[in-house]
């Protein structure tokens, strides 16, 4: 071979190897929002830490931007100020002029650029700059002097102006102010800009003293939320609701005249002191929080046409009713100068009516489009009314937490990737997903996985890749570096998978959780979950199991070079220290988890005690002294120091206390007892049949006779499956 063929081929060869190395780089970055060009260029070991710059000159906001990189970087114990650090430097399009930066771009958007000696990124606002920083916390990699530097080009910017989350504050948690701060630090970490907090009774009015509960949210709370909020560049838009969902304020006597139906959820369109309320309480609310927008909720408006407006109701229809109404809400709190949220889902079935609306009406409005499935046959129908109408739209997906022992995953993902692509290419200028605490359990911390979807799905361009996200969460959420907790959600995933589309008994739900199973429904619904309750706790305890791992797998934090490092106690249960950050929404994954082993476990243990009762009654005649020391065994193993008795209450009162801790974790004390006292009085379900057991146990003693099952409240067993 020539030297000139040998050297060609050398030369192809080491171009492979350069674009392999940087294909590998490149599939190796794990970044949550996806951005639209990435180009990975090799990995920086940041064995002394970097050097943060805020290129001069540097505004206050892009000082903070800067300062926020570096104490999260302290946090994880790198240097972020080391003289012989890595040089990062945030400047501005205007000092540091970009031919890549397009105009779309300057609104949010930034680039960061790679060399072998610095990184520097570029941004043409506070936001820009800011969301820039973001990026690269999630470029860095490790901790302490093992961190890597991820080095890449990126040009990036939001496919949506306003990406949003909102919070249900009124169905039972309401989390403590810190926890909100904590809220707006991460929301902002992942180019979330807008914070809903829902409220129907639970945020204080001067102006309505008796409608907040003790422990609601305070005039003082809110103002320093606004506050902390702006430094991350959050807008916090508060929904009162403002026709349905009202009935804890309607339940005062004072209010009765207003309700549609007595101490109903609707106000009553007629009376006049409807407005007059409406307008005082959004009056105050504005004040509190002064950004651009309000929501007046507006949903589901049940009562409506039931009581006081039956008449008119009958006369002109529900619709007329319901739009004339809301026409006249925004008549009166026009003077508060504020563009109003509504819910879509009473008026999107009015779609001429909506044509017909003044456009001064649309002009002051935004229809915020809800459903929180999946939906087959995707979610055109829910925002072509407003559009053909000439509304401007948002879409409202959910991580489909409500009423579940952990949220179910796979509608979350599946719901919040097609609707918000769908409201992409309709036009919806923003995205608000939501989180809804219906029964009063919700754990906030067991819902990252859907709001940090849903961050991406509003910023990426078209319909984000839930298989980047399932592949991406743990390593950039948590620091993980085994992929475990990747697999853990995924686990999760597949046990609501296993009671939705196998027992076809709903998914993982509080309420199949509670329920007894000795019960009526508990029988019936046992008979459809039993066969595949084996399956449902193999992928729950596997989910513990890779949790496990990766906790093992974190080595303990290092220590912190420019400064000590503070951990916020209620981050995490009182384990040892870890890397792995996020600790919280961990022992909250743990947790459902255990929850979800139960919901399987609860029915086999319940077909067990039918099952060992039924053999003992069928021995208690017997003369064979074998089979009486039988019948005392099968006895204690429903109702001894291991029986299975003893294992309901050893479940529900471990599950308990450790639900106790995940709430305060987030969560004033404010409604958590209910929930608290559910857990008591299941166990006292259980300590009241240990105790009708334990007569048996003694009557067996006495007389070796044994009282019917159903004298205990014992069923008989399932019937055998048929072949």
């Amino acid at each position: 071979m020539s030297s000139y063929r040998l050297g060609s081929l050398l030369a192809g060869l080491a171009l492979f190897a350069s674009f392999a190395s940087l294909a590998s780089a490149q599939s190796q970055l794990k970044l949550i929002p996806i951005p639209r060009e990435v180009h990975a260029t090799g990995d920086q070991r940041l064995t002394h830490g970097v050097r943060i710059v805020c290129a001069s000159p540097c505004s206050a906001e892009d000082q903070f931007a800067a300062d926020d990189l570096a104490a999260t970087l302290q946090a994880r114990g790198i240097a972020a100020a080391a003289a012989a650090g890595f040089p990062i430097e945030l400047t501005r399009l205007s000092t540091h002029p970009d031919t890549k930066f397009s105009d779309e771009m300057k609104a949010e958007g930034y680039t960061i650029s790679t060399t072998s000696t610095s990184m520097t990124v570029v941004g043409a606002t506070a936001e820009g700059v800011f969301y820039g920083a973001q990026t690269v916390k999630q470029l860095i990699d490790g901790n302490g002097d093992r961190a890597v530097l991820h080095a890449a080009n990126i040009r990036d910017w939001p496919a949506m102006k306003y990406r949003g989350l909102d919070d249900d504050m009124s169905r039972g948690p309401i989390t403590t102010l810190e926890f909100q701060k904590k809220l707006m630090r991460t929301l902002a970490a992942y180019k979330v800009n807008i914070y809903s907090p829902y409220f129907e009774h639970t945020q204080q009015y001067a102006s309505n003293p008796l409608m907040a509960p003790p422990g609601s949210v305070t005039a003082s709370e809110a103002a320093e939320l606004v506050a902390y909020a702006r430094l991350y560049h959050i807008t916090i838009i508060p929904e009162q609701e403002a026709f349905g969902h009202l009935h804890h304020n309607l339940a005062w006597e004072q209010y009765q005249t207003l309700a549609e139906t007595p101490h109903g959820a609707v106000l009553a369109p007629g009376q006049p002191g409807s407005i007059a309320l409406i307008t005082q309480m959004f009056t105050e609310l504005a004040a509190l929080y002064p950004g651009p927008f309000l929501h007046i909720g507006a949903d589901e408006t049940v009562d409506l046409g039931l009581g006081q407006t039956k008449t008119d109701v009958d006369a002109r229809g529900l619709a007329p009713v319901y739009l004339d109404f809301l026409q006249k809400i925004v008549t009166a709190l026009k003077p508060l100068n504020r563009k109003l949220l509504f819910w879509g889902d009473i008026a999107q079935d009015s779609p001429d009516l909506l044509k017909d609306l003044p456009q001064s009406f649309k002009d002051s409005t935004i229809a915020v489009a809800w459903v929180y499935n999946p939906e087959a046959r995707g979610y055109d129908r829910f925002l072509t009314p407003f559009t053909n109408a000439g509304f401007e739209t948002w879409v409202a997906p959910s991580v489909n937490n409500f009423r579940k022992v952990y949220p179910n995953n796979n509608n979350a993902l599946a719901n919040i990737q097609r609707f918000t692509a769908d409201g992409q290419r309709l036009g919806s200028t923003g995205q608000l997903n939501t989180i809804w605490n219906d029964d009063g359990e919700g754990l906030f911390n067991q819902d990252w996985y859907g709001i940090l979807f849903g961050a991406a799905a509003a910023w990426q361009k078209g319909e984000s890749s839930t298989l980047d996200f399932e592949d991406s969460y743990a390593q950039v959420f948590h620091g993980d570096s085994t992929g475990d907790l990747n697999e853990a959600q995924k686990e999760m995933m597949l046990a609501h998978s296993v009671l939705k589309d196998q027992a076809k008994e709903g998914d993982g739900t509080n309420s199949i959780f509670w329920l007894d199973p000795m019960s009526k429904d508990g029988l019936r619904i046992g008979a459809q979950v039993l066969p595949y309750a084996h399956e449902l706790r193999l992928h729950a305890e596997r989910a513990l199991t890779l949790i496990a791992q990766a906790r093992a797998a974190a080595p303990a934090p290092p220590a912190v070079s420019n400064g000590p490092k503070v951990y916020d106690p209620a981050d995490s249960y009182p384990t040892a220290p870890t890397t792995l950050r996020e600790t919280a929404a961990i022992d909250a994954l743990e947790l459902g988890a255990r929850r979800m082993d139960f919901i399987g476990l609860k029915f086999q243990l319940a077909e067990e005690i039918a099952e060992g009762y039924q053999r003992a009654y069928a021995m208690q005649n017997t003369k064979d002294k074998k089979q009486r020391m039988d019948v005392s065994r099968e006895l204690s193993d429903i109702n001894g120091v291991n029986g299975r008795i003893q294992d309901y209450i050893d479940a529900y009162s471990l599950l308990r206390d450790l639900y106790e801790q995940a709430w305060y974790r987030s969560n004033r004390a404010y409604a958590l007892r209910p929930v608290l006292e559910h857990y008591d009085y299941a166990v006292g379900i259980w300590e009241a049949r240990s105790e009708r057991v334990r007569s048996a146990q003694r009557q067996w003693s006495d007389t070796h006779t044994l009282p019917p099952a159903a004298d205990l409240g014992i069923p008989p067993p399932a019937p055998a499956p048929a072949k």
